[in-house]
């Protein structure tokens, strides 16, 4: 842990070093998810500075559709705040260790940002969710680190915080509280929950009973990303806010019986990841507006 501190205290320099006066010290960080890297295109024209992942020390390189792979650094909403917008990730599936894909957060952390919004696109299982609604992450089920892949696995480097990391309060209600206020000011009509996310591996889909598994022990949405992230932001003090846009609602019925002469198509419902970014277009709009006005009240 003492060579990620490092590093990421290199990393942070290289970025703060490309950064104008205007941009120097942000204090918001923002995660886009699949579909979502519009939100970077909300930052004002000038000052804006990009960087590419690959010329960022311990940074690796985003391989998914609707992932840029870029940093951009710019000023977002009326008071000008200046914020980092990460235009894609790193995922577990992609073969990268679970250390590397929340490096970036750490690199926020030494840069000094104070509060991160994640958002990702993610499977409904809560059955009175549709798809273009935007839920809340309230609470999560991280089922690769319940098996052992958790991102604060090893040596506890204090420097960025405690050995034991307590996250009853991974998601803080203020930031909550203020996207239904936005939201309401703003005439938002599409569905605002709240509820927890499951955090799964990937890169499959799941099966109908993995799902049907998921729902049972309390998940309303399910995903590949965000948990290890939200994980090494409260253990680096940040105060976290994530959004999960619901792109497909996930089939919990079995099967028909093959027997069945009129059984339903199997096809039925299949999760699509361009559906994901079409989704992730159409509700762009509405987001990029959320957080704008929330970064202004932060």
């Amino acid at each position: 842990m003492t060579d990620t501190f490092d590093l990421s205290l290199k990393s942070a320099n290289k970025i703060s070093d490309k950064l104008p006066k205007e941009l120097q010290n942000p204090q918001i960080g923002i995660v886009c998810g699949s579909g979502l890297g519009g939100l970077a295109n909300a930052l004002k024209a000038e000052p804006q500075v990009t960087i590419e992942y690959k010329d960022i020390p311990g940074f690796k390189v985003s391989t998914v559709a609707g992932h840029a792979g870029k940093l951009v650094v710019g000023l977002l909403g009326e008071k000008n705040v200046p914020v980092v917008c990460m235009v894609g990730r790193f995922h577990f599936y992609e073969g990268y260790d679970i250390q590397d894909t929340v490096f970036p957060i750490r690199v926020f952390s030494q840069i000094g940002i104070k509060t991160v919004i994640l958002t990702n696109a993610a499977g409904g299982l809560n059955q009175d969710f549709k798809v273009g609604d935007i839920m809340l992450i309230n609470d999560h089920i991280n089922l690769p680190g319940l098996a052992g892949n958790n991102p604060l696995r090893g040596p506890n480097d204090e420097k960025f915080g405690v050995r034991f990391l307590p996250l009853s309060d991974a998601y803080d209600h203020d930031l909550r509280r203020a996207v239904y206020d936005i939201a309401k000011k703003q005439g938002v009509t599409r569905g605002i929950h709240e509820g927890t996310y499951a955090f799964v591996s990937g890169p499959t889909y799941e099966s109908r009973a993995e799902a049907r598994m998921l729902s049972t022990i309390g998940a309303d949405a399910v995903g590949m990303s965000t948990v290890p992230e939200v994980i090494v932001a409260r253990h680096c003090g940040i105060k976290v806010l994530a959004l999960s846009l619901i792109t497909n609602v996930v089939v919990l019925k079995k099967p028909d019986s093959a027997l069945n002469d009129n059984a339903a198509k199997l096809d039925e419902g299949i999760a699509d990841h361009s559906e994901v970014m079409e989704e992730g277009q159409r509700a762009a709009d509405d987001l990029v507006g959320i957080v704008t006005d929330l970064v202004n009240v932060v």
